[in-house]
């Protein structure tokens, strides 16, 4: 396994208009969707664009995302997906996590393995490449 660290920026960040999974009026915490695109810098270069499930309450948070990433990684170009998220909240261990998507590579992308974390603008991932 080969780890890397490439921070990212995030460009746009585009909650969904009139949700259907927003807050019912006092019932519950408030659901939603978001469209996310960044731009990643370090040994993977490249763009992304996801879609994040989030939840946010009073005592809690948690997201859910799928993100394709197209970009260069040890000079190979191709893209992939990458399937990350995080949950925790008050008396709750923070839990994060994040995957490549099996079968998701393509190009010089093709066979990429890994798993890792997403969080502080910055991609954590052990990965392998046939």
């Amino acid at each position: 396994m080969t780890h890397l660290e490439s921070a990212f920026t995030i460009d746009v960040w585009e909650p969904a208009e009139g949700d259907a999974l927003a807050e019912p009026e006092g019932r519950g915490p408030a659901t939603g969707r978001t469209l996310l695109r960044k731009t990643y810098s370090g040994p993977l270069q490249g763009t992304a664009v996801a879609e994040l499930l989030t939840t946010q309450g009073e005592g809690g948070a948690a997201y859910l995302a799928q993100e394709r990433v197209v970009g260069e990684l040890e000079g190979r170009a191709g893209s992939f997906v990458l399937q990350h998220g995080a949950s925790g909240g008050d008396g709750h261990e923070m839990r994060q996590w994040a995957f490549v998507v099996a079968g998701s590579g393509t190009g010089g992308l093709e066979g990429l393995r890994g798993t890792g974390v997403v969080a502080h603008e910055r991609l954590t991932l052990d990965y392998e490449l046939p």
